[in-house]
C-alpha cells in the first residue's frame, strides 16, 4: 500500500504540476496540502460522460481507491480503466448492476453519475447498504425523491454530497462572502443563464439496443421504454422519461449559487415560459426557458436558458449576476468574478480572476477539470472521514434542486404555482388549476424498483 501511494503521489504530481506550470501557474493549494487518513474505497456509478471526470479525481485524491467500476456500456468501461491506472495500481473490478456493488462490504463511498432518473433511487440504496455517496447534479429526478433522499441520509446517518463543485471554488466562495457581507449592500436580485449551441437529435428509430449496451439496467428504476437510438449515451437529457432538461443539468450549479448568494430557502411563486424552438426532432424538454423565482424575503431569482442560441451574456456563456443597493456582482462560469457600483455608468470596483487565486483553469469535455473537481471531492472524502457536513451536503442540495424541479413544473403545465414557504410544497388551495403539478411531484417506477426509506 505504502508503495502505490507514492506512486500515485509521484504521477499525480508531476502530471499536474506539470500542465500547471505549463501555464505559468501553482496548482491548486488542495493538491498540496493533504492531511493523513485512512483509506477509502469508492465505487464510480456511470462513466460515459460525467462519470469519467469523476473517476479520474477520485482516482488522483489522497488516500482514495476507486475500486469500482459500474457501467451498463461496455464501450465505456476501456478508456476509463486507463484514466484510473494513471493515479493507481489497483486495477477496478468491473461491474454492471449496482445491487452487486453494494453488497460488497469493503465499498465505503459511491460516486454516481448514471442518468438522473437513477440519481436518487441508487443514492437510497447505498445509503441502505451503509455507503456513503457522492451524487452528481441534479440529486433526483423529481421532488418526492429528493425527499426521499434526504430521508435516507438523515436515517441512516450517511454523507451525502451533491455534486456541484462551485460550492468548493475558493473565488465563488470569497464572492458569496463578500456580498454577504455587505459590499453591494442588501442584494434583493440574481440572474443566471446558460448558453450552448446544441445540434438536432433529430427523430429516432426504435433499433435493439447495442450488444455492448445492458438497456435493462439502464432503465433500472424507470417504467420500460423501448430502445431508440437517439437517447444514449447522452441525449436522455432532453426526454421527461429520464432527463431532466437544462434546468437541472446545468442550472442546479446556478441556481444553487443564487439561493446561496440571496440566503434563501423556499420560494412561494415559480412561474417559466418557453419551449423546444430551434429544432423540430424528438428532444421534449425546453430549448430556449425563462424561470422567476419569488421569496417571502422581498427576493427574486431568474433563469435564463438557451441551449441552441450562443450569444453570451456580460461576455459569459454561463454565469450569475447579483444585485443589491449598492451595486452588482457579476460570477463567471470560471472561478471569477467581478464587483460594479451602482453609478450611472457603473464601474468595476474589483475584479477577482482564477489566475489571481493562482488556480488552474484547463477545462475538459467532462466538466470544469480535474484541479476544480478535485476540491469537491476531496471536501467529500474528509466529511466521511471526519464525520462533519460537506461543502453541498444533500439538505441544501435538495433545496436547490427543487427550485429547478419547480420551475419545469411550472413550464410543463404553463402554470404559476404558488409555494408554501415552509417546506417547497405546491399550495393546494381549491382555487389553483395544479392538479397536474401535484402529479409531477413524483414518478411512477417500473415494478420492483420503487425507492423505500
Amino acid at each position: 500500500m505504502k508503495k502505490e501511494h507514492s506512486r500515485r503521489k509521484f504521477i499525480r504530481n508531476s502530471s499536474v504540476t506539470t500542465a500547471a506550470l505549463g501555464l505559468g501557474i501553482q496548482p491548486l493549494p488542495i493538491l498540496k496540502r493533504r492531511r493523513p487518513a485512512e483509506n477509502l474505497n469508492v465505487a464510480i456509478m456511470g462513466v460515459c460522460n460525467r462519470g469519467r471526470a469523476l473517476a479520474n479525481a477520485f482516482a488522483a485524491a489522497k488516500d482514495c481507491t476507486v475500486s469500482y467500476v459500474c457501467e451498463v456500456d461496455t464501450r465505456c468501461v476501456a478508456e476509463v480503466l486507463q484514466d484510473i491506472a494513471k493515479y493507481q495500481d489497483v486495477v477496478p473490478k468491473v461491474e454492471k448492476d449496482i445491487r452487486k456493488v453494494l453488497e460488497d462490504s469493503a465499498v465505503d463511498a459511491v460516486a454516481i453519475a448514471a442518468p438522473d432518473h437513477w440519481h436518487a433511487p441508487a443514492a437510497i440504496m447505498a445509503c441502505q447498504a451503509g455507503k456513503h455517496v457522492y451524487v452528481e447534479k441534479p440529486c433526483s429526478h423529481n421532488p418526492q425523491e429528493g425527499e426521499w433522499l434526504v430521508d435516507a441520509a438523515q436515517k441512516h446517518n450517511r454523507v451525502v454530497q451533491m455534486g456541484n463543485q462551485r460550492r468548493t471554488w475558493s473565488n465563488v466562495q470569497q464572492a458569496i462572502k463578500e456580498m454577504h457581507d455587505g459590499i453591494i449592500g442588501k442584494v434583493y436580485y440574481a440572474n443566471a443563464w446558460y448558453v450552448n449551441g446544441r445540434p438536432s437529435i433529430g427523430h429516432g428509430k426504435k433499433v435493439a439496443p447495442p450488444a455492448e449496451l445492458d438497456f435493462e439496467l439502464w432503465q433500472g428504476p424507470a417504467p420500460r421504454r423501448d430502445y431508440q437510438d437517439n437517447i444514449h449515451p447522452y441525449d436522455w437529457h432532453w426526454f421527461w422519461h429520464w432527463g431532466t432538461g437544462e434546468l437541472l443539468n446545468n442550472g442546479t450549479h446556478f441556481l444553487d449559487l443564487m439561493r446561496w448568494g440571496l440566503e434563501v430557502e423556499y420560494p412561494n411563486y415559480v412561474v417559466s415560459t418557453g419551449g423546444r424552438y430551434h429544432y423540430d426532432d424528438d428532444w421534449q424538454t425546453p430549448d430556449t426557458q425563462t424561470v422567476s423565482i419569488d421569496f417571502p424575503e422581498g427576493k427574486t431569482m431568474t433563469w435564463e436558458s438557451r441551449s441552441c442560441s450562443r450569444l453570451p451574456i456580460h461576455g459569459q456563456t454561463a454565469g450569475i449576476s447579483f444585485h443589491g443597493e449598492g451595486g452588482s456582482i457579476i460570477i463567471e462560469s470560471g472561478n471569477a468574478y467581478s464587483v460594479y457600483d451602482n453609478d450611472r455608468s457603473p464601474k468595476v470596483i474589483k475584479k477577482v480572476t482564477a489566475d489571481s487565486s493562482k488556480e488552474h483553469n484547463q477545462q475538459n469535455t467532462y466538466g470544469p477539470g480535474l484541479l476544480y473537481d478535485i476540491g469537491h471531492v476531496e471536501n467529500f472524502l474528509d466529511a466521511v472521514r471526519k464525520d462533519f457536513k460537506p461543502n453541498s451536503e444533500i439538505v441544501g442540495g435538495q433545496k436547490s434542486v427543487l427550485l429547478c424541479q419547480l420551475g419545469n413544473i411550472a413550464y410543463r403545465t404553463r402554470t404559476g404555482l404558488h409555494i408554501d414557504p415552509a417546506d417547497g410544497h405546491i399550495k393546494k388551495d381549491a382555487d389553483l388549476n395544479v392538479p397536474e403539478a401535484h402529479a409531477l411531484w413524483g414518478r411512477e417506477y417500473e415494478p420492483g424498483w420503487k425507492p423505500e426509506v
